[in-house]
């Protein structure tokens, strides 16, 4: 069974989606689209912008959405999925690229969560960080002793956890992680506390946005991050979407799931190669690759 995965942020890189502007009109339409609907020329920034200018939350999530669905959209019947899943904002993506969401209502979706993610920085800084080397149960552990709000924010792949929460509550587990033994304790270079308690602003603003847009049963099952479970039904995807903002992305069981229900290979729809990366780190032998366009 095909296994398809959308990139979340931190895929993003100079230059992305221009080959696919230059060499294909579909995706050309769908680019000039987009800068319609977002009100400001995206595509300016992803093709000819710096790294400093896509790291803008705005700017980041609708840029990588782009360029997965543009690309799920362009290989056309090349996009046969038996299975999908995305990475944070990702999930989006293989909303849209199995037909679950219309290209317009899932930038827009995209849009207002980066703006909500970005006004709940605003109201309430926090940090993340990356632990190395230590146990799923460790990390659990060490953040729920804490009195400081600090949760397990991303699975990524066996023995490495993000941890997220307030700025004290990360410095006070990033010491404790350390003492216990894990190989690094990494502060990561965002300006809020995505997946926590602290997005909830956040998470009322686009449940909002969720309620009001029109769902359709996707194509086939998309495995969900909140719980890594897999979803057809419109109420249960909806409801997940929402929660995923404050809940941990659990994509470390997502993929282990999806090789227990069959998945015989992974296709990467999206800038980068971080996803295939954590796939390998649960199945090495299991086959990835990146989409690309014959």
């Amino acid at each position: 069974m095909k296994a398809y995965i959308f990139p979340g942020q931190g895929a993003q890189f100079p230059g992305m989606g221009k080959d696919l502007y230059e060499q294909n009109e579909l995706a050309r339409e769908l680019f000039e689209q987009a800068n319609e609907i977002l009100g400001f020329r995206i595509t300016d920034i992803m093709f000819d912008g710096t790294e400093e200018d896509l790291k803008q939350t705005n700017v980041t999530q609708p840029a990588i959405f782009l360029h997965s669905v543009i690309l799920a959209k362009v290989l056309g019947d090349d996009f046969a999925p038996d299975m999908v899943a995305g990475h944070s904002l990702g999930e989006f993506s293989s909303l849209v690229a199995t037909g679950a969401l219309s290209f317009e209502d899932g930038l827009r979706l995209v849009a207002a969560r980066a703006n909500a993610m970005q006004k709940a920085c605003e109201i309430q800084p926090g940090a993340m960080a990356a632990i190395l080397g230590l146990d799923d149960f460790t990390v659990e552990d060490i953040c729920q002793r804490l009195t400081d709000v600090v949760v397990p924010a991303n699975y990524n792949c066996p023995g490495q956890l993000v941890i997220s929460g307030t700025v004290a509550g990360v410095d006070a587990a990033c010491i404790k992680m350390t003492e216990a033994g894990a190989k690094r304790a990494l502060k990561l270079n965002v300006g809020g506390a995505f997946h926590s308690p602290l997005m909830e602003a956040a998470r009322v603003e686009l449940e909002a946005a969720i309620v009001n847009t029109e769902f359709k049963e996707p194509i086939c099952p998309v495995y969900q991050n909140i719980d890594a479970k897999p979803y057809t039904d419109i109420e249960h995807i909806k409801h997940n979407l929402i929660a995923q903002l404050t809940g941990p992305v659990r994509w470390t069981q997502t993929v282990e799931q999806m090789l227990r229900d069959g998945a015989s290979s992974f296709t990467e729809v999206g800038p980068g190669k971080v996803l295939q990366g954590l796939v390998k780190k649960v199945n090495r032998d299991i086959p990835t690759a990146s989409a690309v366009i014959e």
